[in-house]
């Protein structure tokens, strides 16, 4: 994060910091797996899943996000906060922005880490996890790209995106992260001290999926547009179900 943020200063963007949210896991799961295995410790098999699960993740979102934000500018969200900074904008979005998002990177990668210590070829418990991670991974980059290829569409300039996935939940991006990071969660939890331990992970990502930075903000960012009260009336807020009738 202390990278990102000299590359952002260079740039005079701050929005490169959400195309190191991601890599900064996968970093994580390959600094953890080396360590470990360094050491000895844990089970060559689980570790190489883990972490091949977590670089897919974070990497395909990094690149998800550099593609979306080339050519733009500011991201409004950071431009609203450090317009409001006391003092120097670039202190605050140090503190603000690079550090937390640093600290919420180790704590919800709390579980990659724990699991490239266990000991013991991966169990159901594992394989059940991967299968959470696997459904959350098509949500999450199903619902993008169906959300660039609307936006792409002239046609569609103005209007607001309600097919595919779209259609069962209004976050099925979010959605996805969800069932990513309790995916993981899994994957680190045939321990049950450990599973004890670890479980703050995917709760806190939960919290910041659905009542933090993710669903709340884009929704009220949402709630003006033509058409966005009729869709909320009809599609779930965030676990996908068919959309209502009528």
């Amino acid at each position: 994060m202390l990278a990102t943020f000299a590359v952002a200063l260079r740039l005079g963007v701050h929005r490169v910091v959400d195309v190191a949210w991601g890599a900064a896991f996968a970093a994580v799961a390959l600094a953890a797996w080396a360590h470990a295995a360094g050491r000895g410790e844990g089970d060559g098999v689980r570790q190489a899943l883990v972490a091949a699960l977590t670089c897919v993740w974070g990497l395909r979102l990094a690149v998800h996000i550099a593609r979306r934000g080339r050519g733009h500018g500011e991201d409004p969200r950071y431009a609203k906060m450090l317009a409001k900074a006391p003092g120097s904008p670039a202190l605050y979005a140090l503190r603000k922005v690079y550090l937390l998002q640093g600290a919420l990177v180790w704590l919800i990668s709390l579980p990659v880490q724990a699991a490239m210590l266990l000991p013991g070829l991966p169990g159901p418990v594992a394989w059940a996890g991967t299968a959470v991670w696997a459904l959350g991974l098509f949500f999450e980059a199903v619902g993008d790209h169906q959300l660039a290829r609307f936006k792409a569409d002239p046609a569609h300039r103005g209007r607001l995106m309600d097919r595919g996935l779209w259609s069962w939940t209004r976050h099925p991006n979010y959605f996805g992260d969800f069932c990513v990071w309790w995916g993981l969660f899994l994957c680190a939890s045939e321990q049950v001290p450990v599973a004890a331990a670890v479980l703050v992970s995917p709760v806190v990502m939960s919290l910041l999926l659905t009542v933090g930075s993710g669903k709340r903000l884009l929704e009220q960012h949402m709630a003006e547009r033509p058409g966005y009260p009729e869709y909320a009336a009809r599609t779930s807020g965030f676990f996908p179900r068919p959309p209502r009738r009528g």
